[in-house]
């Protein structure tokens, strides 16, 4: 296994063990709950905006490594961003975890979000990995429902 594809398994097990922004938030005004029916995962995603910004963002849930190293990541990443950078950055996780962006320049683009980019050769594992982008998604367009990868 290659020294990078070491990192990445590092970044990803370090968030598993011990996840960013894991709890529920009060006062949150955008919240969601996701749902992966092929694993079971269950996650719910919370958002306080303040001027239009992604002020603070956590998580709850329950679900494999990947899924709960995702999530703790996604959060991380998109704190401070708009909902319009947050959307940005969900099309290339998106493209990066389904094998649709070159991953020199999903590195780039990125940063620490890189380390997802293994899961692409394993597809079952793809809707573990984006299950809590497309939950985000669904909190910022404040859609009703449970969001499922199915």
């Amino acid at each position: 296994m290659s020294d990078i594809s070491d990192l990445y398994r590092e970044v990803i097990l370090d968030h598993n063990k011990s996840p960013r922004n894991f709890r529920k938030m009060e006062g949150a005004d955008r919240t969601a709950e996701g749902y992966n029916p092929l694993c079971g995962d269950q996650i719910t995603v919370y958002v306080k905006m303040q001027d239009g910004v992604i002020n603070e963002i956590t998580f709850q849930g329950s679900g494999c490594a990947i899924s709960k190293a995702s999530a703790s990541m996604m959060t991380a990443s998109v704190k401070g961003k708009t909902a319009g950078e947050a959307e940005r950055v969900f099309q290339d996780v998106h493209k990066m975890l389904t094998g649709e962006l070159n991953p020199d320049a999903g590195t780039e683009r990125l940063g620490k979000l890189a380390a997802l980019s293994g899961v692409c050769n394993f597809p079952a594992r793809v809707k573990c990995a984006s299950l809590s982008w497309h939950t985000l998604r669904a909190a910022l367009k404040e859609e009703r429902g449970v969001t499922s990868t199915e």
